[in-house]
């Protein structure tokens, strides 16, 4: 025992935990990084999703803030259970009364379905081009898709006005031209509020196409048309089947915001331009209805979760069968 030199269980002590301490943060790591996101989406998801979801349950007042009941957390339990006394689900009965919401909802999925089968068939053809072009000119291209978002998404929704307006751009060259004899009335119409979302989600459809077509085999190409295939046929049956899903990821991220848009229908609809957002803004800064607005954004948020839920359940079943 004499021969142990004092302190040796000391010194070793450091050097054995070493291991353990370096074993043990990448596992407090790898428990806060899943974590992360979840994080996040409560912070910036559920929470103001809970504070609008109250509201939709209260009642309009003429007071600041414009509903009640309102929250006294000072009044503890009691003060708790006395609000949650007064919620209701009247706004959302209303809601399902007056048909000027569900016409608004229908007009909005109307509008956003059709700017999407638009954006489709523009978008598509673009990033064929792009993901065909040569290797040194698609980094240009690339920039020259996503160069619109280096202006404010504001002035170039004002820029269509003047391009669009009796008076404007597009009138004056056709009249210069002799292909109209009026001016036309594009302004303040549906056609006005397709032509600045196609123009203003392009960028959504191109891209997600252009990652799914740029990764695709040509070489299957070359061999369906090599087999007697034509290239329309083969376009058809191998080209698209491939890029379907680039086609419902651009479709998401465009159709998702379209059915909520607000800026490019007040800007460059007219009065009898009726989309859900729209109507949520005049009951929120008009009626000053936040409760009643409140249930329209809770409505809204059903109604773009929907078509998530599908592409989420349809992408599984994918990766599935592709394993």
């Amino acid at each position: 025992m004499s021969d142990i030199p004092a302190g040796s269980h000391d010194e070793d002590l450091p050097a054995a935990t070493a291991p353990a301490q370096a074993a043990a943060r990448p596992g407090l790591l790898g428990a806060i990084v899943p974590a992360l996101p979840f994080i996040w989406l409560t912070i910036f998801f559920l929470t103001p999703f809970a504070i609008v979801f109250k509201m939709s349950l209260s009642q309009p007042a003429t007071a600041q803030p414009p509903y009640v009941p309102v929250l006294d957390w000072s009044a503890g339990l009691a003060g708790l259970q006395d609000a949650f006394s007064q919620f209701n689900f009247d706004n959302f009965a209303l809601l399902a009364d007056d048909w000027l919401y569900a016409a608004s909802a229908l007009s909005s999925l109307r509008i956003a379905a059709i700017s999407t089968m638009l954006l489709l068939l523009v978008g598509f053809p673009m990033a064929y081009a792009m993901a065909k072009a040569p290797d040194k000119h698609k980094p240009m291209l690339l920039m020259l898709v996503i160069l619109p978002f280096w202006t404010s998404f504001l002035i170039r929704v004002y820029a269509w006005i003047g391009i669009l307006k009796p008076e404007g751009i597009l009138n004056t060259v056709l009249l210069g031209t002799g292909v109209i004899d009026r001016p036309l009335q594009i302004l303040n119409t549906d056609t006005a509020i397709f032509i600045g979302v196609v123009y203003s989600y392009l960028p959504f459809m191109v891209l997600p196409l252009y990652a799914t077509l740029e990764k695709l085999d040509w070489t299957l190409i070359e061999a369906a048309q090599d087999l007697g295939c034509p290239p329309w046929r083969a376009f058809w049956q191998v080209t698209v089947p491939l890029a379907l899903p680039g086609i419902a990821a651009g479709a998401l991220l465009c159709f998702i915001p379209i059915v909520g848009e607000y800026v490019i229908p007040e800007l460059l609809g007219g009065p009898d331009s009726l989309m859900i957002g729209k109507t949520l803004s005049d009951e929120f800064f008009k009626n000053r209805d936040w409760p009643l607005a409140s249930a329209v954004a809770v409505v809204l948020l059903i109604i773009v979760i929907g078509p998530v839920m599908v592409y989420r359940e349809l992408e599984t079943r994918r990766l599935e069968k592709a394993r």
